[in-house]
């Protein structure tokens, strides 16, 4: 970020001085006494498990130059560090982050969405970055600290900076929009996700379109025009402009001849055909999405080269080769779509190569009520993709069996455990070489450790 003193971020944030000198300059934020950098301004956010205030000292030995806080902290007399204290350090980094954002020239485009969110920012960073100089969190900084961070993490050269913006709560949204103030903002897809703090998908949809509270003033709205219910509150709620995505025939950008095959797919946008090195159909939905933000700086012809180039996100329906066995890592994250979708990512491939589907399945967080009904859903989903071999673990790994041995029409191997270790030390018992294994779960779940596992069982042969 541009240098900015002491006393001049003071009155940004909503604090006072009481300790050391004023005029000194910082150049960015941190909350990590770990990994401040020389001239930072350290934030002592207290945590769960941790509270900056104890590692104040630490950051000044490291090179920060200015300390925020909400209590007096012990430092030396003559600490010439500029001390600022404020009501809430998590509060006012909002207050900071808003503040720099309006004094960035660089566009925003802030994603949301029940699925897609990461995937499509990552899309769109790598097409756009061929062009423009852009900027991006380095993870899933989607909450109310991930997004100021990212935001007070731009420089003046940028020209493009994504955003994501996650909730699992009513009313984080509109914050998180508010700070951000995007250029154009982005609703990817809304399903069964975070029922747990939402309750209903008409919750879900008032707060994910809520990121229309935060446009800017030219600011455009996308959305995902195959949810009617999506459009006709949007419509009926925000007097915003509003573009819809999709592969209906009413919508705005549209997608048609969307195809898989194997670990690769395409589909047809104005009618030129867009090959994605990508697996699965929400893959190219998440293209359709990238198209159009892209359209408003590039041409379709530089996109469709572009795409050409796609990499995968780590973990996320990823296809990884340990010895014989090919793996689909989609270890980051789950909810219904994603894990329907990953399913039949499975079925295609395992039909293409031959070779036998398992799915090492982790349970759903976050679904509330709807946690039974839904699991033994996953389990029926399975069986209609012809999953041969059901491994489960978790809260409700024995409602995906039981919904799996209820459908299923042929003979299908399955086994519940009551966790992701547990599993674990059974896959040698499940699992043959030149399968194909989809993993699958909540971050809860921790299923990287399956994959480590498969890697230490069959990475050798």
């Amino acid at each position: 970020m541009n240098p900015i003193r002491a006393n001049q971020v003071a009155p940004i944030i909503q604090g006072r001085i009481f300790s050391g000198e004023g005029e000194s300059s910082l150049n960015g934020v941190s909350i990590d006494s770990r990994t401040v950098q020389a001239g930072q301004a350290f934030f002592a956010i207290a945590g769960e498990n941790f509270d900056g205030h104890d590692y104040a000292a630490a950051a000044i030995e490291k090179g920060a130059s200015c300390i925020v806080v909400e209590r007096e902290i012990d430092l030396p007399a003559d600490c010439p560090v500029p001390v600022i204290q404020v009501d809430n350090c998590i509060t006012a980094l909002a207050r900071f982050a808003a503040w720099y954002r309006q004094q960035l020239a660089a566009k925003v485009i802030a994603i949301t969405g029940s699925v897609g969110k990461t995937t499509t920012r990552n899309i769109l960073y790598q097409i756009l970055s061929r062009f423009f100089k852009c900027r991006q969190a380095p993870k899933s900084f989607n909450n109310h600290i991930g997004v100021p961070l990212t935001l007070l993490s731009a420089e003046k050269e940028d020209e493009i900076l994504f955003l994501e913006l996650g909730s699992n709560h009513p009313g984080e949204i509109p914050y998180l929009a508010q700070i951000a103030s995007p250029d154009i903002a982005v609703i990817t897809h809304i399903t069964h996700a975070h029922l747990e703090g939402f309750g209903t998908i008409e919750n879900i949809i008032k707060e994910k379109s809520s990121i229309a509270q935060g446009l800017s003033a030219e600011g455009i709205l996308m959305i995902n025009g195959d949810t009617p219910e999506l459009v006709d509150h949007v419509r009926t709620t925000y007097g915003v402009d509003m573009i819809t995505v999709g592969t209906s025939r009413q919508c705005d950008i549209v997608g048609t001849d969307l195809k898989t095959f194997g670990p690769h797919g395409s589909l047809v946008i104005e009618g030129r055909t867009v090959s994605v090195p990508l697996a699965g159909k929400a893959n190219l939905l998440n293209v359709l999405f990238a198209w159009g933000v892209c359209r408003e700086f590039i041409p379709l012809s530089d996109f469709i080269e572009a795409v050409e180039f796609l990499q995968p996100y780590e973990r996320r329906l990823v296809p990884v080769s340990i010895g014989p066995l090919v793996v689909l890592d989609d270890c980051y994250n789950a909810n219904p779509a994603s894990m329907d979708n990953a399913l039949c990512c499975l079925r295609s491939i395992a039909k293409e190569s031959g070779r036998r589907s398992v799915f090492v399945a982790g349970c759903m967080a976050e679904l509330g009520h709807e946690s039974v009904p839904l699991h033994e859903k996953l389990g029926r989903n399975a069986t209609c993709q012809e999953v041969q071999v059901l491994l489960c673990a978790g809260p409700f790994s024995k409602q995906i069996v039981q919904g799996a041995q209820k459908t299923a029409k042929y003979p299908l191997e399955s086994q519940a455990f009551e966790n992701t270790d547990q599993l674990c030390d059974n896959l040698h018992k499940w699992v043959h070489p030149d399968d194909i294994i989809l993993v699958k779960g909540s971050r809860s779940a921790s299923l990287e450790k399956a994959v480590q596992r498969l890697r230490v069982l069959f990475g050798n042969q």
